[in-house]
């Protein structure tokens, strides 16, 4: 497994304006957290700047080819909560989750996701990304549900990049629950809207991040293996979201 993360910082003399706050100025930081035992989120809120991201958001909304998928989960089949699509490189295993295999396009279709993975390779030093999971959410009623991105085909420790756009959103992280009560927990529930958030939410079983435009937040080490994560539905998120989740397939 590799050391802590460190995310490199690009500098950049115009900062960009919070739209919360109108002309305020807002440096680019980086929040590193180390869970427990080799468990390790970075956070950017700015990654990219204000402008380019809404570029990059215009783009996407209208010229990825999104579908909403049949899903099965515990026997039964579900519309997915969210739009998707999926990019890989060449010759990689074909990627399933929930009984539904995506097509997989391919880089070169949409020359504006290569540039965005000429970034993250940038930011993180000696990633080497291949695949990429997009997700639409069209308002507080889309959602993903607690989950692990585990599959085998990513290996036991995968790094996992998360560029968002749009909307703002909250993003839980919560500790897998011991053997015992397993059961009340699959790897990728979809059939049932996510809980209420906890109160306690910054205690050491859950962590939650608000996901702004343009930023990125890596998950590395025994993330996947010891923690679930979710986009739970919001009411007041009546917005469009755009979500990257750049992996690497071994």
């Amino acid at each position: 497994m590799s050391g802590p993360l460190k995310l490199k910082r690009e500098s950049d003399p115009v900062n960009d304006p919070d739209p919360e706050i109108g002309t305020a100025e807002k440096p680019k930081k980086v929040v590193a957290l180390n869970l427990d035992n080799g468990s390790l989120i970075s956070h950017m809120p700015n990654f990219i700047s204000y402008k380019e991201s809404w570029q990059y958001f215009d783009y996407l909304d209208k010229n990825i080819p999104w579908t909403r998928p049949t899903i099965r989960v515990f026997a039964r089949s579900h519309v997915q909560p969210r739009d998707t699509c999926y990019i890989a490189s060449p010759g990689l295993p074909q990627l399933g989750y929930s009984g539904y295999k995506p097509h997989a396009y391919s880089w070169d279709e949409f020359p504006p996701l290569k540039d965005i993975l000429d970034l993250i390779h940038k930011a993180i030093p000696g990633s080497s990304f291949n695949s990429l999971l997009l997700n639409r959410y069209k308002g507080g009623n889309d959602y993903v549900g607690w989950h692990a991105d585990d599959e085998k085909l990513y290996g036991p420790t995968p790094q996992i990049a998360s560029v968002s756009f749009g909307c703002e959103r909250d993003f839980l992280l919560k500790k897998k629950p011991n053997r015992n009560s397993q059961d009340e927990m699959t790897s990728r529930n979809e059939s049932e809207p996510p809980r209420k958030r906890s109160k306690k939410v910054n205690n050491v079983d859950q962590h939650s991040f608000l996901l702004k435009h343009g930023s990125l937040l890596v998950m590395s080490g025994y993330t996947q293996r010891d923690w679930v994560h979710s986009v739970p539905k919001r009411v007041k998120a009546e917005s469009v979201r755009i979500n990257l989740t750049f992996r690497k397939i071994l």
